[in-house]
């Protein structure tokens, strides 16, 4: 059959949410789901759902959030009677700060969190009393961050934008709601049949396509899937942590800190919001009273803290927070199942210690990594093998994140400051997050090409700044553009009217059935007339809409360092022309993190009249990219063919 030429048809305006407008509402419209409400389940209640996400910590949160916003209809189930309110997790590292910043969710945290710039190293021995031996800067300049800190932030804060922005929607977590088992069923529409308590033993149930088990280290989602156990080790040790304001004369109160003693064990002194102050202290075996677990209590920990801190006063005002725990260092041998309908993320999927921050990070970022892909499929827009990315992805960073936990537990274990500081240093990036890197396979795709500068498939943007063309803002172009689940089509040219015809022929074929992006933007424009993006009030601040206008799957964005008053937008072929707020000037580099410009830190700069063509995935990783020695028509079939080949392997266009 001969394919249409007719041109894409415009993506819908993000819907703003009206009074009473609820989240079942707007993705009754779906054209998957027959149903939006309770059906008849025999002794259970059965709900219609796209995904079930089982657990309200920061990843399952982060998974329901992206995919509320997405229009996927998503149910979050919980079975704790309320949020998070002290302790647990608190670390925020930079990589997360971005995420949080592309879905605009940020500034709640950076308001009001602590951050550090620094660790201080201490000791103490039978020769010597307690001493710093050292100070290092936490996020040394070798790794390019915009935001060279962690931020310190208790669990229920981070939980708590995300149930909030949930809430904006017309979604809400529903607590005191038990997982108790799943089954398949012969439905293609939902697959799976959900079974769970309520509170007071009314039995509830669930038809979904997708369940996403984000229930913790005992998941009673990941024994759904044959052959998933946790495979690692546990170490003897015990921790105590406590949470709380200390009235103390120690120095560095306000730097993390790390202090170890060859007699009572170590401490990690970390600071916190609301003037507290977090320690874990180790509680060191070699003594019956230090290896009966009923003695492990607040008072007991407390006094441990004080005789490893002697001879500095170290007493607690108030304590919100106390808990205890064991390492356990553990892979889930499998994150899905074999019908990639049933996954796990977060704890469910890989434990660690705490101490280098990374638990709540790493959980997010297994969400943030499945929320795309998942939205993807239940739009009929994925290919299988889209999906399988997450395991291949995410386990290997979970694998990766084992092997540092176990030198950097060990290393603080031994109280050895230099093999602590030299595990920082080799490891750092990854600790950041932006040293997270995925390997080849349909999403990160090689070029022969040598690409000189910083990008590579399957690594995130560097941070870069530009100026914003419609408005002369300075932005950081890796985190311009709001996370809406699409991917970024970036197009580099030093002088644009030379490379027009380049631009143009890229124009017009995207907008044409008979390109496969062509194809693909359709079939998404016409998922989301029928299943749109779920809005909040906020976000007629956002305004969303700037970044689809001609497309629900892809974003455009032109890049160049021509002077602004020698180029106009109404002067841009349509597609770049309608994406006028992702026009950028490559002007301001003496603002960049490393004085360089995008051109030259991103693709080793351009030469004459070269242009280039960078593929970023929804995630923020760079998937694939390419350069052509100039701006004609000819060079602008190869990128379009080449963005057909690239696409096709991971997205439908029916």
């Amino acid at each position: 059959m001969k394919r249409s030429t007719s041109t894409t048809p415009p993506l819908p305006k993000y819907p703003k949410m009206a009074p009473g407008l609820t989240h079942d509402s707007l993705s009754s419209q779906s054209l998957d789901m027959v149903a939006a409400g309770p059906v008849d389940g025999g002794d259970y209640t059965t709900f219609l759902s796209d995904v079930v996400v089982v657990g309200a910590g920061p990843s399952g949160l982060m998974l329901a959030d992206n995919l509320v916003r997405f229009g996927i209809k998503t149910r979050i189930i919980d079975n704790r009677a309320d949020r998070t309110s002290t302790g647990r997790a608190d670390g925020i590292q930079p990589k997360s700060i971005e995420t949080l910043r592309q879905m605009r969710l940020a500034d709640p945290l950076l308001r009001k969190g602590v951050k550090i710039y620094d660790i201080a190293f201490w000791k103490s021995t039978s020769q010597k009393s307690m001493h710093r031996t050292g100070r290092e800067i936490h996020y040394p300049p070798i790794v390019d961050l915009l935001d060279p800190y962690i931020l310190l932030v208790h669990q229920g804060m981070v939980e708590d934008i995300f149930i909030d922005d949930l809430s904006e929607r017309g979604v809400h977590v529903e607590r005191s709601t038990a997982f108790v088992d799943m089954a398949y069923t012969p439905q293609k529409l939902r697959p799976l049949t959900i079974n769970c308590t309520y509170g007071d033993h009314t039995k509830k149930s669930y038809g979904a396509r997708y369940l996403v088990g984000c229930d913790g280290a005992h998941s009673m989602v990941r024994r759904q899937i044959p052959n998933s156990r946790p495979v690692g080790a546990s170490s003897d040790a015990v921790w105590g942590v406590l949470d709380g304001v200390l009235d103390t004369n120690f120095p560095d109160i306000w730097s993390k800190v790390v202090v170890h003693s060859d007699m009572l064990g170590s401490v990690l002194m970390i600071p916190r919001e609301r003037n507290m102050t977090r320690l874990y202290i180790e509680l060191k075996p070699g003594s019956v009273e230090t290896t009966l677990k009923e003695r492990h209590t607040q008072e007991f920990v407390q006094k441990r803290a004080q005789e490893i801190m002697h001879p500095y006063r170290v007493e607690w005002t108030s304590v919100e927070w106390f808990g205890r725990y064991q390492i356990g260092q553990r892979v889930a041998a499998k994150f899905t199942d074999a019908d990639q309908t049933v996954f796990i993320a977060g704890d469910a999927s890989h434990t660690h210690s705490p101490k280098a921050a990374q638990g709540m990070n790493t959980s997010m970022h297994d969400s943030w990594n499945l929320a795309w892909k998942m939205n993807l499929a239940v739009r009929g827009l994925a290919k299988p093998c889209l999906l399988q990315t997450y395991e291949q992805e995410r386990k290997k960073i979970a694998e990766d994140l084992i092997n540092f936990d176990y030198e950097h537990a060990n290393a603080f274990a031994a109280g050895d400051p230099t093999a602590l500081a030299a595990n920082f240093a080799k490891n750092v990036a990854f600790i950041s997050g932006y040293g997270v890197c995925y390997d080849a396979n349909v999403l990160n795709v090689a070029t022969q090409q040598q690409m000189l500068g910083s990008l590579q498939p399957g690594y995130l943007l560097p941070p870069a700044k530009v100026t914003r063309f419609i408005d002369a803002n300075p932005v950081d172009i890796q985190t311009d553009i709001p996370a809406l689940g699409q991917f970024r089509i970036y197009l580099f040219a030093r002088n644009v009217h030379t490379a027009m015809p380049f631009l143009e022929t890229i124009s017009s074929m995207h907008q044409s059935q008979t390109t496969y992006v062509g194809r693909v933007t359709a079939a998404s424009n016409a998922s989301h007339t029928v299943q749109p993006p779920l809005a909040a009030p906020h976000d007629q601040f956002v305004c969303p809409e700037r970044y689809t206008p001609v497309s629900g799957m892809f974003t455009y964005a032109l890049v160049t360092d021509m002077n602004r008053d020698d180029i106009e937008i109404s002067q841009l072929p349509p597609v770049l022309r309608e994406s006028r707020w992702t026009f950028y000037i490559d002007d301001v580099a003496a603002q960049d993190t490393r004085k360089q410009t995008c051109l030259d830190k991103w693709l080793g700069g351009l030469v004459g009249d070269e242009v280039a063509v960078l593929n970023v995935r929804p995630d923020g990783y760079v998937g694939t990219l390419r350069r052509w020695a100039d701006g004609s028509r000819e060079s602008g079939l190869k990128a379009v063919q080449w963005m057909d080949d690239y696409y096709s392997q991971f997205l439908s266009d029916v």
